[in-house]
């Protein structure tokens, strides 16, 4: 081989890792300007950083819906991904606007807990996940995961009807509260809210799962598209095994009953056991299910949230699940 072919070869080399650096990947990043720990400094330092791999735009939200919106926009635009630069609830927005597309959806944390960034197994720290969004450039596998459906709306996470949803719904109406305080204002806000409403004469709720067995009646219903219902701090909190983003199916439970007795001993086996709050007397577990109706017991609507975002009331609420309907990337 001659000097000139081996310089040639060291050229066309050298030309090759430029191309393979070079950014190809549409990366939308949509931003939540409210997040818990989202700022102007640190979104340019992240959208800065992802530029290296990526060629990405970033946009703010602006309003209640606007992610969806957007997330709609940029699957018609054929963007490769969208990164939901926010918390579960601008995750939730991100999913309803991308879900049966091709675009595939990402995650950064930038909210108070972010179930599920660590779902999808991206770390919780914002500097680390970016460095990790950075790596998938060069390792690119999307996959499909389920949404579960209520009432039409998607959710990626979970679903709480009843003292669940009146609970979101009361954090939700102080957001400065729920960044300074967290999963701290969580559990003072449903005490607060059990002691007001749901000690004396609750609202109660009727479920009607598939496979025929009577209807079971509670103060509360959970309905999970995945294992993980919460995080407090780092520690997780499932409520029942069974769901998993892949599985096809739901799984959840329904508080029967609730007095001052219970409540402590319901608590204690969220935080210290795996799954032990499914065990727990008051408690009606169910797995596998495809499809199941929620109703109230009298003239009361039922609260619903998604996601942890509180999205009003309804006269009941009707669950399924989309099998694949989003693609991911993590």
């Amino acid at each position: 081989m001659s000097v000139t072919e081996t310089s040639g070869e060291l050229r066309l080399d050298a030309k090759a890792q430029v191309e393979a650096r070079t950014p190809s990947k549409r990366m939308l990043v949509i931003v939540n300007p409210y997040a818990t720990t989202v700022s102007d400094r640190l979104k340019h330092l992240v959208v800065y950083a992802l530029r290296s791999s990526y060629l990405v735009d970033a946009v703010d939200t602006e309003r209640r819906g606007h992610a969806t919106e957007l997330c709609r926009e940029a699957a018609a635009a054929d963007y490769d991904v969208v990164v939901a630069f926010g918390g579960d609830g601008t995750v939730n927005e991100a999913a309803n606007g991308l879900a049966g597309s091709d675009t595939a959806l990402t995650c950064l944390p930038g909210g108070r807990v972010n179930v599920y960034c660590r779902m999808l197994g991206i770390p919780a720290d914002v500097v680390d996940a970016t460095e990790y969004l950075l790596g998938l450039a060069g390792d690119w596998r999307p996959r499909k995961v389920d949404l579960g459906i209520v009432n039409g709306r998607y959710f990626a996470i979970n679903c709480g009807v009843g003292l669940d949803a009146a609970v979101v719904q009361e954090v939700d109406a102080h957001p400065r509260l729920k960044t300074r305080l967290g999963e701290y204002y969580y559990a003072a806000v449903g005490t607060k809210t059990f002691s007001r409403r749901y000690l004396v004469n609750p609202p109660q709720l009727s479920v009607t799962l598939p496979d025929g067995t009577p209807p079971v009646q509670g103060v509360l219903a959970i309905v999970q598209n995945g294992e993980r219902y919460t995080y407090f701090g780092k520690r997780p909190i499932d409520l029942v095994q069974g769901a998993t983003l892949d599985s096809g199916d739901l799984s959840g439970i329904v508080l029967k009953r609730t007095n001052p007795l219970e409540i402590p001993s319901i608590a204690f086996r969220m935080l210290a056991t795996e799954s032990g709050v499914s065990r727990h007397r008051q408690v009606f577990p169910f797995r596998a299910v495809k499809e199941l109706r929620i109703v109230p017991v009298g003239k009361t609507r039922l609260p619903i949230q998604v996601d942890g975002d509180y999205i009003g009331e309804a006269d009941e609420a009707i669950f399924s699940v989309a099998p694949r309907a989003l693609s991911v990337v993590s």
